[in-house]
């Protein structure tokens, strides 16, 4: 445990207005998941699936200090409060209030968590710092992100997600950031809108309604739905910064060039003509750099420090990780891009992907997909619409699972189609007839049609590099 706990009983019945029922004790951690507990830490009995209270003497039993709970269970003290939820909420605020940390936060239809991570990789090098983890972008996932913040941050990042409407303005109010960003809008949970495109445009431009006073709205001005998210970041009051190819953008994107080990970008960044390395070679970032440049610049990171952070920062795993794979056969080269999908990140992958150099022994460059979710009446469209991206990039082959993605695959030419399966599984017990030596191969698709399963069966022919 740090020389300051991160809680004492004593500070969170003041955040949370509960009741201390046992002794007084001091937390290092905070976690709603017995199974995750450290020693020290806070336990939050939170109800969902299953109540947590049902838990508590397990988290106990695993060394929990303390837990916040809304009636007093056995096995050690806790702060009894009408709602673990709303107590977790208040304890997160609480958190925010008592640390100077200049806080940013992050949404979008595409790339939240990777800039998000980039922007911690920056903030990193700057001094003390704290960011999402994983995806924890929800009404539990920020709060608790919060909760968890140390007394000596100097800045944080927080990443802020939605599946419906109504769902971001009041984490943006709960984190209060100093800089928010829109990474991009595209048709991303149009099934829970009913205006569709325009209305994601909407909430994610509902992250500026919590900004600070001159806080800073960053936003993509390519996108087509930009008028909408500028016209929320006026009405915050904000100072606006924006990114993109157009003319006018603060960081505006001169050239992407992808490389074996990354890509070298050059761009213009309030006026200023600057080149940089990437570790990332996908086109899509060369707009999520400048995202993160003007992020960080909005939280007093200077920009040698900034530039140093994108230069070493990697895929993250299902999000673009590459290596090489050596089969029986001969190696090939695996691009797992299998956490999520949408029509967006799916023609970047194939743009990206279209880039890269076959190796001088030959090969194909081959995608494997499976469903994207959450598209409402527009699946069926949206689907097929991906034949347009995969010709334009010059893909040898597809292979696809799913209902949804069957549709793409009957509209293509009988020379791009590959293996269709009803469901990723059967798709990835047969991975070594999916790929051949010198090949390179990306899987993608929506986490919840089990894309990854079909990259970790083409990760198992061999060993990686």
């Amino acid at each position: 445990m740090p020389d300051r706990p991160l809680w004492t009983s004593a500070e969170i019945v003041a955040a949370t207005g509960g009741t201390l029922s046992g002794a007084a004790f001091e937390a290092g951690g905070i976690t709603y998941n017995s199974r995750e507990i450290v020693p020290g830490d806070l336990f939050l009995a939170l109800k969902g699936a299953r109540d947590g209270h049902d838990f508590a003497a397990a988290a106990f039993a695993a060394g929990a200090a303390g837990a916040i709970t809304e009636h007093p269970v056995g096995g050690g003290p806790c702060v009894v409060v009408a709602d673990t939820l709303r107590g977790l909420e208040a304890l997160g605020m609480a958190a925010r209030d008592r640390t100077p940390a200049r806080r940013g936060a992050v949404t979008g239809s595409v790339g939240k968590t990777s800039v998000t991570q980039a922007i911690k990789a920056g903030l990193d090098l700057a001094g003390p710092s704290h960011a999402s983890i994983k995806s924890y972008n929800n009404h539990i996932g920020v709060p608790l992100t919060l909760s968890r913040m140390p007394r000596t941050t100097e800045r944080a990042v927080f990443e802020i997600g939605m599946n419906a409407p109504g769902e971001i303005a009041p984490l943006s109010r709960m984190v209060r950031p100093h800089a928010a960003c829109v990474t991009t809008v595209g048709p991303v949970h149009i099934e829970a809108f009913a205006d569709g495109e325009a209305g994601v445009a909407a909430e994610k431009a509902a992250i500026f309604e919590g900004l600070a006073d001159d806080g800073v709205a960053i936003f993509n001005a390519d996108v087509v739905f930009a008028p909408v998210l500028d016209g929320a970041a006026r009405r915050a009051g904000a100072r606006i910064a924006t990114f993109g190819t157009v003319p006018g953008c603060d960081a505006r994107l001169i050239d992407f060039q992808p490389h074996d080990n990354g890509a070298r970008v050059r761009a213009e960044l309030f006026g200023r003509t600057i080149g940089f390395q990437l570790a990332q070679s996908g086109f899509h970032w060369g707009l999520n750099s400048l995202c993160v440049l003007l992020m960080l610049d909005s939280l007093d990171v200077p920009l040698d420090t900034a530039l140093a952070a994108l230069s070493e920062f990697q895929p993250l795993a299902g999000r673009g990780q590459t290596v090489v794979v050596h089969a029986p056969g001969g190696a090939f080269t695996l691009i797992d891009e299998s956490y999520n999908a949408n029509p967006l990140s799916m023609a970047a992958g194939f743009r990206s992907l279209g880039a890269r150099p076959l190796p001088a022994t030959g090969g194909r460059r081959i995608v494997v997909l499976t469903d994207m979710l959450e598209l409402g009446d527009q699946s069926e469209a949206l689907h097929k619409g991906l034949a347009g991206p995969i010709e334009a990039a010059g893909l040898d082959l597809v292979h696809a699972a799913g209902p949804e993605m069957k549709r793409l695959y009957d509209d293509l030419p009988g020379s791009r189609q590959g293996l269709w399966r009803e469901t990723a599984a059967e798709l990835a017990a047969e991975a070594a007839m999916l790929v051949g030596p010198g090949d390179i191969v990306m899987v993608k698709g929506s986490n919840g049609s089990k894309a990854a399963l079909i990259a970790k069966a083409l990760a198992a022919l061999g060993g990686a590099a």
